[in-house]
């Protein structure tokens, strides 16, 4: 028996098929986490450094953002290789030893998957680009001949997610589709080779020991471009129903189906988790067994911090987790949205739609007016709701913390393309990637040896690790302690709502015993009677549930 099977606490990372329907996943965005050769960029083996700190943070698995060799054209997401390692990052060597050393800490490993789009530096479109129109090697991708006697105008109007046009010429009368930044060029999965190719990833890392996949943009690898495209005006007017030529086509869980025959090859077998923006009726079939097996509710992102919402949005995805046969997810923050703890502080958007923090970034941080200690007890009370919760629970680095948007980033050393192909429209998404606070000096404040890839503000210090650690008040020690309980607590996928007095007050119980109440409103109110609070996530008074605090209780 190998010396990993002969230990209890890590023979059930290879026994547990379902060690992800209740997991509680900390996402690593790794050139923000930790730097340890000195360059400003966080690497593998600043990971593997932070390895004691994940395990007293007491999580289930890390999923950690790209690490594949790339131009950062889009933060990694424009993927040079998918089966090798950024050479600024670490080795295959250098992974295969961070990933001995998480489970070795009984901590699973999930690792993105980027299967729209490649980078223009990849091999395939290197070759695509220096071989004719209707070659194998432009089959791979979404090549179209341009509009107009000699091809220079676009097949479309389209305009990419980044801002400016999703189509770029060629120089032969020829364009290719890039539905993100111009350096992303979209496959065609409509070609076998691609799909081949992409199982050979999927089996790459799971030998090498990944336990699972977070899959970008699930939503849109299939494509059905006919001879006449439909402009931009008709195609955001098509319905999202498994038929718009783009997004959420029915035939892209064909794709899934190969994929969980590899995902199933592997005891246990690997997971999967679907990045989909599609209708929430449509949800559940990426979540399904046959496919990817679950699938984020982004839900929580958008939502305001209220009591009926809350409870709303728990009661449609745990209806929705059951019609799949999965368990449902909980996101507050990640790598593409405003950090919760800033968001809380914010009015909320006075247009519908808006982004929830878009407007202050744009002025710099500066309007409209920030309650930054409004924002994290906000912050902390959602937090401890959503790690009671049913389902799987995705922590973005630095939540435990506490951290802040960074808003004044400085025009010359921002990064993201969002912000270049949309001046004065969109900031990017730079703020929520700051390089993490790990001690309250430094010049990089222990993030590593120098400096940092993006510019720490001086307040970061106020929330560094090594401050938190041993404060018992600290939002580091309410995640500690909520993430503990919640392994000893956690029991079947189930809660019962109970009634309050309050609208603004939401109570429910888990299997076992235990109990959550969710103060949303202004005012203080009564804890139940003859209760004992477990974790709560600010000071209570003498059986007092303080405005805009959550405590987990046992009666």
């Amino acid at each position: 028996m190998s010396d990993v099977l002969a230990r209890p606490d890590l023979a059930r990372l290879h026994d547990d098929a379902d060690w992800w329907r209740q997991a509680a996943v900390y996402q690593i965005y790794p050139r923000s986490f930790a730097d340890a050769d000195g360059d400003g960029i966080g690497d593998l083996r600043g990971i593997r450094a932070r390895v004691p700190y994940l395990q007293d943070l007491g999580i289930d698995a890390v999923w950690m953002s790209p690490f594949y060799p790339s131009a950062l054209a889009d933060g990694g997401y424009d993927v040079d290789d998918y089966r090798d390692i950024d050479p600024r990052l670490g080795t295959l060597a250098d992974f295969d030893d961070l990933v001995a050393a998480l489970h070795e800490a009984g901590i699973r490993v999930i690792i993105d998957i980027v299967p729209n789009h490649t980078s223009d530096r990849h091999e395939w479109f290197r070759e695509a680009l220096a071989s004719p129109r209707g070659s194998a090697a432009r089959a791979r991708y979404v090549f179209r001949d341009g509009l107009g006697p000699d091809g220079s105008l676009p097949p479309a109007d389209w305009t990419s997610a980044f801002g400016g046009p999703a189509w770029e010429p060629v120089g032969d009368g020829q364009w290719y589709l890039h539905y993100f930044a111009t350096e992303q060029p979209d496959l065609n999965w409509d070609n076998r080779e691609v799909r081949d190719d992409f199982l050979r990833t999927l089996r790459f890392w799971s030998d090498r020991g990944v336990d699972g996949f977070r899959i970008d943009v699930a939503h849109g690898l299939t494509k059905r471009l006919d001879d006449e495209l439909p402009d931009q005006a008709t195609l955001d007017a098509l319905p999202r129903d498994g038929a718009h030529p783009l997004w959420d086509r029915d035939e892209v869980h064909e794709i899934y189906a190969e994929w969980r025959g590899v995902f199933d090859e592997y005891t246990p077998p690997r997971t999967a988790v679907a990045e989909a923006w599609v209708e929430s009726h449509r949800r559940p079939r990426y979540a399904s067994v046959e496919g990817l097996g679950q699938a984020f509710n982004f839900d929580l992102l958008e939502a305001p911090f209220d009591a009926a919402e809350f409870r709303r949005i728990v009661d449609a995805n745990l209806a929705l987790a059951a019609a799949s046969g999965s368990s449902t997810t909980w996101v507050l923050s990640n790598h593409d949205v405003v950090r919760h703890a800033t968001r809380y502080g914010l009015p909320e958007p006075s247009v519908p739609g808006e982004k929830h923090g878009g407007a202050w970034l744009l002025s710099g941080g500066t309007t409209p007016a920030l309650d930054r200690e409004r924002g994290l007890r906000r912050a902390r009370a959602a937090s401890l709701f959503v790690l009671a919760l049913p389902g799987s629970a995705y922590l973005y680095q630095g939540e435990e913390l506490g951290l802040p948007e960074v808003a004044d980033i400085p025009a010359s050393q921002r990064q993201d393309p969002a912000y270049f192909r949309n001046p004065g429209v969109d900031i990017g998404r730079d703020g929520c990637r700051v390089p993490l606070p790990w001690a309250s000096e430094g010049d990089s404040f222990g993030f590593g040896p120098a400096g940092a890839h993006l510019p720490q503000p001086a307040w970061f210090g106020e929330y560094a690790a090594d401050g938190q650690s041993d404060d018992p008040t600290s939002t580091l020690s309410m995640y500690r302690r909520a993430l503990a309980l919640r392994h000893d607590l956690q029991g079947a996928e189930e809660l019962e709502w109970v009634p309050t007095a309050d609208a603004d007050v939401v109570h429910f119980r888990r299997p076992d015993g235990w109990e959550v109440v969710a103060n949303f409103g202004p005012r203080p109110v009564a804890l139940p009677e003859g209760s004992s609070v477990l974790v709560a996530s600010g000071e209570l008074d003498d059986g007092v549930l303080p405005a805009e605090t959550t405590a987990w209780l046992r009666r």
